[in-house]
């Protein structure tokens, strides 16, 4: 029982009690001692010494506001009434807060002054020269003693937060240190790109390029030129990702808008560069309601499943369908991976208005391919199986859903949609 009563005195103070008693403690405290003081010294009685007493401890309330005048106004009450924390405490908090060598100089004379004098002056004996030295040290080390104190705990209040801003700053040096190291590995990496990739493709075209011009063969000559064009293409492409790893801090922005903008214009030309037997059925106009940055997804996702499609499925019959579809879900709707097959599918009841209310404008892709033809050639092309993983974080990116499975016929799709808000 005692151990639980002292819980829930802990838990209490922990609680809304205690943070409200917490700020009025550095307030309270100071006076109740005052107080008590007084009346220890000059009983209850009242009289000019309690008045005078009173009033000393009653002023430290605003000790914190007007540190020099509430020192003043308590020393009356030492210098009359013959207390003692009242005084030391508004020295304290004045060598917190206006710590001036010749202010404080100042007020300990005050001090040791009402502290050494007697009231009423008649009294004082000159010639009692112990009692007279006794009083004196002891009025020294009273002035002392507070002055010393406070000034010790601003000194560590100025070094707290000296260490709390060189904290800061070893943590943005810190986070400098970083980003350098970012921007180094970066260029690392692009000059790595650019001297492997590059001088690969080049050779590629330049090899496409003799056997354009070489050969008499028509067929020939097409397939060259195409190469050679995907070649250039991709030379293109590669100039602006190494110009987008070089860049750091605002550049970066500005290289994001060099980089290739591919939309739903290139699609048909993407296809016919292809090699495989495609059918496209397009159902939206391209820039005519949407935003690049949606169309440039949709771009990517069919570039990669037609990449699948020749690793994987060669000879394999393709259909590619863009369509625009309304209720698309917007990101943080909750909605499944999958729930893209059909609009609106899965929905709670009483949910029903409030998510059609959400719903935006969209555009769904759809790449579905059959099985691959038995007698085509599997070509020998490299893959990290990132291709899907990364189409389906896009897609989530844009605050859109991306489905890839496999159909009952042997073939395989991959059905994603973007809303257009989200671009």
């Amino acid at each position: 029982m005692v151990a639980r009563g002292e819980a829930k005195g802990r838990a209490l103070l922990r609680g809304r009690l205690g943070r409200r008693l917490c700020p009025l403690a550095p307030v309270v405290v100071p006076v109740l001692l005052a107080i008590a003081d007084a009346m220890l010294v000059n009983g209850l009685e009242l009289d000019l010494e309690v008045g005078v007493s009173m009033l000393a401890a009653a002023a430290l309330v605003l000790r914190r506001r007007f540190p020099l005048p509430v020192f003043l106004f308590t020393l009356p009450g030492l210098y009359i009434g013959y207390i003692w924390f009242a005084p030391m405490i508004g020295l304290y908090t004045l060598a917190v807060h206006r710590p001036g060598r010749a202010r404080l100089g100042l007020c300990a004379v005050l001090l040791i002054t009402a502290h050494f004098f007697p009231y009423p002056i008649s009294d004082f004996v000159l010639t009692d020269y112990r009692e007279n030295t006794q009083v004196l040290i002891d009025a020294c080390v009273t002035s002392a003693a507070p002055i010393a104190l406070g000034l010790l705990v601003r000194t560590r209040r100025e070094l707290a937060s000296r260490v709390e801003d060189l904290t800061r700053s070893l943590r943005r040096e810190d986070r400098l240190l970083a980003d350098r190291v970012k921007t180094t590995e970066r260029a690392r990496l692009a000059r790595e790109m650019h001297d492997v990739v590059a001088h690969q493709v080049s050779l590629i075209s330049l090899q496409a390029g003799a056997v354009q011009v070489s050969t008499e063969d028509a067929a020939a000559r097409a397939g060259a030129r195409t190469i050679r064009e995907l070649s250039v293409r991709t030379l293109e492409e590669l100039r602006h990702m190494v110009g987008v790893l070089r860049a750091d801090g605002g550049e970066a922005a500005e290289a994001d808008g060099l980089a290739p903008q591919p939309d739903l214009e290139e699609l048909p030309r993407l296809i016919e560069m292809s090699a495989l037997d495609v059918t496209y059925e397009g159902g939206v106009v391209a820039g005519a309601s949407g935003t690049k940055t949606v169309e440039r997804a949709a771009f990517r996702t069919v570039q990669e499943a037609l990449t699948n499609v020749r690793k994987h499925a060669p000879g394999a019959r393709v259909r590619v369908r863009v369509d625009p579809v309304d209720g698309v879900p917007g990101e943080g709707s909750g909605r499944a991976e999958g729930a893209g097959r059909a609009e609106g599918a899965g929905r709670a009841e009483g949910a029903e208005g409030a998510e059609e209310s959400r719903a935006a404008h969209g555009l769904r892709v759809e790449i579905r391919n059959g099985p691959p033809d038995a007698t085509a050639t599997v070509p020998a092309l490299p893959g990290g199986g990132h291709g899907l993983v990364g189409l389906r974080e896009r897609a989530q990116s844009l605050g859109g859903t991306l489905e890839a499975r496999h159909t009952s016929d042997g073939g395989f799709v991959v059905r994603a949609e973007f809303p257009y808000g989200a671009g």
